[in-house]
């Protein structure tokens, strides 16, 4: 057979660099800070929930397509309970789809609303599965690029740039806010400037905010709740990272009614339904009081200050993140340009395990020098993983 066995268009992305550095992290006994998975277990009580659902027989089959209505119905509560006071709210039964995790919410939103050859404008870097996600669809990706304020210690969104870079042939934006992998959080004023954009220019936006309850400096807010957004606005969530849980794949939609029909229609076609009983126990977890969403942040905020000390202190540039559980680095004051080998050489030389950002580019260039560790892990892990990277300023 002559014909290649890979898409194309898929083809460019390959084996993701996540389970190329997840497999070496294992082979060499290294300390894995580059997979953003936490290595500690939710809530027993909502684990506990899981198992009553089990045990019981709820979700064993087939739930109803757009979720079980006891989660749709808490998601939307969730919505009313942090954005109610922004005038965000949404029908459970209408507004609201539950989908295998946020990966599978934004390959279900592009392909339920592009058209091949529609241009989808991403903040740069961006998750790997948005450009894969793009692709599938027929869309072009257009990058609009964060760049790192060295003296500021973070990223910054080039507003301008990113108005220019709209075109009669973009069909939506796609942000990511809190974003992976700098951890900027989006101002206020920032997305009133892009809610302007969109209303101006008629288009579409989908928001991936996963790491929504992760934010250590600034606040979350959902740009559906500026004005002219929410009739043009599919926003994303899930429960992975919220509540550590990333195993079972539980996200959801929001978006007005026929957003939402359209993404669906599309989402019946991939996994059709998913995580039946897990479903019962997401819609738990989600009115865990308020005291569990601080001390999570609080937690995070905590570990996140140990690891950027240590990484500045073993000649790492820092860029401290104002959300998620991420931090970007500069790896050239220790002598080094290239993320990729850097991050491949790195276990064997201090048996620690950090991603090189340039994946997360279309210009591999802007991206060469910096790398990604998690900070989702425990504190001991974290200052265990200091402890060796320590040894590279010696060297």
């Amino acid at each position: 057979m002559d014909r290649p066995l890979l898409n194309r268009r898929l083809a460019e992305f390959g084996t993701t660099i996540f389970a190329e550095m997840s497999a070496l992290a294992v082979r060499t006994g290294s300390i894995n800070l580059g997979q953003g998975f936490p290595d500690a277990d939710g809530p027993e009580e909502v684990r506990e929930a899981a198992v009553r659902a089990l045990r019981d027989g709820r979700g064993n089959q087939y739930p109803p397509g757009p979720g079980i209505p006891e989660l749709r119905t808490a998601v939307a509560a969730h919505q009313e309970r942090f954005y109610g006071h922004r005038g965000l709210s949404y029908d459970p039964d209408t507004e609201v789809l539950v989908t295998a995790g946020a990966t599978e919410a934004v390959a279900a939103t592009l392909l339920a609303l592009l058209e091949p050859g529609d241009e989808v404008i991403a903040l740069e870097p961006y998750y790997d599965s948005y450009a894969a996600c793009i692709a599938m669809a027929g869309g072009r990706r257009v990058p609009v690029t964060l760049r790192p304020d060295p003296e500021a210690g973070s990223y910054r969104l080039d507003l301008d740039e990113l108005r220019d870079a709209v075109t009669d042939r973009t069909r939506l934006l796609l942000l990511n806010t809190p974003h992976n992998p700098t951890g900027t959080v989006l101002s206020a004023g920032e997305l009133a400037e892009i809610a302007r954009l969109a209303v101006e220019r008629d288009l579409l936006v989908v928001t991936d905010e996963v790491y929504e309850h992760l934010v250590f400096e600034g606040e979350h807010l959902p740009l559906a709740s500026f004005p002219g957004m929410r009739e043009r606005t599919v926003t994303i969530s899930s429960a992975g990272k919220t509540f550590s849980f990333t195993g079972w794949k539980v996200g959801w939609v929001t978006a007005p009614a026929a957003l939402v029909t359209a993404v669906r229609a599309a989402k019946q076609f991939l996994t059709y339904v998913s995580a039946g009983p897990f479903q019962y126990a997401v819609a738990e977890a989600l009115a865990l009081p308020d005291s569990y969403y601080s001390g999570l942040r609080e937690d995070l905020r905590t570990k996140r200050d140990v690891l950027a000390r240590g990484l500045s202190d073993a000649g790492f540039r820092v860029y401290a993140p104002s959300g998620t559980y991420f931090i970007t680095t500069d790896i050239r004051p220790l002598g080094h340009d290239d993320g990729f080998a850097f991050c491949r050489a790195l276990p064997e030389r201090a048996g620690v395990v950090a991603i090189p950002n340039a994946v997360f580019y279309d210009h591999k260039d802007e991206g060469a020098p910096y790398v990604r560790f998690a900070f989702c892990k425990r504190k001991g892990v974290i200052e265990a993983a200091i402890e060796r990277l320590s040894e590279l300023r010696k060297r």
